[in-house]
Parts: structure tokens; sequence; C-alpha cells
């Protein structure tokens, strides 16, 4: 296990320094949940960074939308396995590269998913390769600017009429948003990063 993987570790040991964000809209509890998993992947660098992929605009659900590698969870399969196979779909991220941490908070997401970030450690400048049908794009941003909650924005909108609130990170002109922003602001609440 790496240095940052322990140091990782240590900290996502910890309680919260707060509640953490549940999902959006307290009506959607009751109702089915899809079980998913995504792999919130941090390189191995000085100042590491985290993967995230641009969704294509075709795709069903959150299309166009910054988020982590990730996606359903396979019947018989847990939070992890998902998370390390759906980054191998999506990005070509060989899961031997992959040094798990731990699974943190759920978060439900308006479409009805349940998801389980995964925390792990990759080397750095990995030949990733996005998936042609699922991802537009990859790209890394800065994991301490990411977790500065400065940067976290709170903003609200109106949905199924009601006003919803969410938040809102710009890095480099890219919009990370929604279900994505939150489980970042959730590992921000477990990690106090410098």
């Amino acid at each position: 296990m790496s240095a940052l993987a322990e140091r990782l570790g240590a900290a996502l040991a910890s309680p919260p320094s707060e509640l953490p964000l549940e999902g959006d809209l307290a009506e959607l509890r009751a109702q089915a949940s899809i079980p998913a998993a995504v792999l919130i992947a941090i390189t191995d660098r000085s100042e590491p960074g985290v993967i995230l992929t641009v969704r294509r605009e075709h795709l069903r659900t959150h299309a166009g939308q910054i988020a982590f590698p990730g996606g359903r969870t396979d019947e018989g399969e847990d939070p992890v396995a998902a998370a390390v196979r759906e980054a191998h779909e999506e990005i070509l991220l060989d899961p031997k590269s992959v040094d798990v941490v731990a699974a943190i908070d759920t978060y439900r997401t308006v479409t009805g998913y349940v998801v389980t970030p995964v925390v792990a450690v990759i080397p750095p400048d990995l030949p990733l390769e996005p998936h042609k049908h699922e991802v537009a794009d990859w790209f890394e941003a800065p994991l301490g600017f990411l977790l500065d909650s400065a940067n976290q924005h709170r903003r609200s909108a109106l949905f199924q009429g009601r006003e919803r609130h969410y938040y809102e990170i710009d890095w480099n002109g890219r919009r990370i948003w929604g279900a994505t922003a939150a489980m970042i602001v959730n590992l921000s609440r477990r990690l106090k990063w410098s």
C-alpha cells in the first residue's frame, strides 16, 4: 500500500466533520433504488489528482455531465468490484493498477441510483482511453482544489416544481455538479487536505 493510500485510509476511518449529504429529494428515499458504484481514482503524485469523465451526450441519464467512472452494480457484485469493473470498461483503467482504500457514504441520485463511491489510489500518467460509446473525454483535476470548500458552491434550481439544492465546482471551465459534486463534498467532509 502506498503512503498516499495509507494517509487516505487513516483519514477515511475517522467520522466526517459534518453529516454526509444523503442525496436528492427526500421523497425518493421511499422509491425503488438501483445499486451503483463509482471509482474515485486518486493519482499517486506529490499533488494528487482525481480522474473524472465526461459522459457522452446521447446517454439516457446524466448525458454530457462530468462524472466519476462507474455504473450499475451487477447481481452478486459488491460496490468495489463494480466500481473497478466500470472504470476498466469506461476508461480502460487496469484493475491491477487500482489500490482500493475504502467505500464511503452512499449517495442517492434523482434518477433512482444509490451510488457507493469507492476511493482508490492509482499510479499517475496511466494510458487511459475513453470508451467510444459512453465517455466523450476524461481529465484529471487536482484533489486539493476539489476538496477546498471555497470551490464548492451551493446552488439551487427548480426541478419538478420544487426548489432543488445542489453543489457545483468549476475547474478550468469544467462544470462538476449534481451527484458528482455532492460525492466530492462528502469526501471533503472526511478528508482534511493540505
